[in-house]
């Protein structure tokens, strides 16, 4: 699977300003028959009370159980365009990431096109909201916004105090890379107070070497798992004893299908995150 797909699984503009759709504004009927692009957008459709409006979505949406059965119309890399026709949607609701060729061609048959993009922690409240508003559900697109906001202003007041510690996050091993800037698991590290020694890297999500780790000598190394599994390719950090997060056993496993989606789940697995890290400090 290739990167930015993860980015994640990682993991997915909102409102009418960051959706960047005038199409959307002109929308008048709740949408009845929604294909869902991505597997956050399946999750937060599900979160306010539109999961059975999906009619298509692509690979690796499997969250709630009942999305499983959402017929599949494609994956990060092609979309087939004669299963998108069949199931008749009446609204697309599209990821950056997905095929762009594809969707012009959608488009072009006159298929109507939005974009999610949260690109801050925030704006997962935001796409919660608007979703509400597409689907004539906006009493529960609200409450759970409210009550996501809640959750995220809960967990970073509680360590917004904390001493940093330094945290290198192994986002994927071949080829070797971590997270910086504006980056989604950079924002949740920030919530946590973890110092992270590549923030100030060009891209947010650098490629770099081992021997650019052992330098930055950092405390926590973090090496995200998916369905709790631990990638059998993930750099095997045992060899370089005088890191300190080697030195002290300090390697966190957080569940990248959680932690990567920008759904509200993602909070449940980021207090968790923020909790073991806070084990390290002490």
């Amino acid at each position: 699977m290739k990167i930015n797909t993860i980015i994640a699984v990682f993991l997915s503009l909102v409102s009418v300003n960051c959706f960047g759709n005038e199409s959307v504004k002109q929308q008048v009927n709740a949408a009845k028959r929604i294909i869902a692009l991505a597997p956050h957008i399946v999750e937060n459709l599900y979160a306010i009370g539109a999961g059975d409006l999906i009619v298509g979505t692509t690979e690796h949406a499997d969250y709630p159980e009942q999305a499983n059965s959402i017929p599949r119309i494609g994956n990060y890399a092609k979309l087939n365009i004669e299963q998108v026709l069949a199931v008749d949607p009446d609204l697309i609701i599209a990821w950056k990431s997905n095929p762009s060729d594809d969707l012009v061609r959608l488009q072009k048959l006159g298929l109507n096109i939005v974009y999610s993009q949260p690109e801050t922690l925030e704006s997962v409240a935001q796409e919660l909201r608007y979703f509400g508003e597409l689907t004539g559900n906006q009493a529960l697109g609200e409450q759970k916004a409210k009550e996501f906001l809640q959750q995220l202003t809960n967990i970073a007041d509680h360590y917004k105090d904390k001493a940093a510690i330094s945290v290198f996050y192994e986002l994927w091993p071949r080829p070797l890379t971590t997270v910086a800037k504006n980056a989604w698991p950079q924002q949740q590290l920030s919530v946590c107070r973890a110092s992270n020694p590549f923030f100030d890297s060009e891209t947010d999500y650098p490629q770099i070497n081992v021997e650019n780790v052992v330098l930055k000598a950092p405390q926590i190394i973090i090496q995200p798992s998916s369905h709790g599994v631990s990638s059998p390719d993930k750099v095997n950090w045992q060899q370089w004893p005088a890191i300190p997060a080697v030195k002290n056993n300090a390697f966190l496993h957080p569940d990248a299908d959680q932690l990567h989606r920008m759904t509200l789940r993602s909070l449940d697995e980021l207090s968790l995150l923020c909790q073991q890290i806070d084990q390290f400090r002490q």
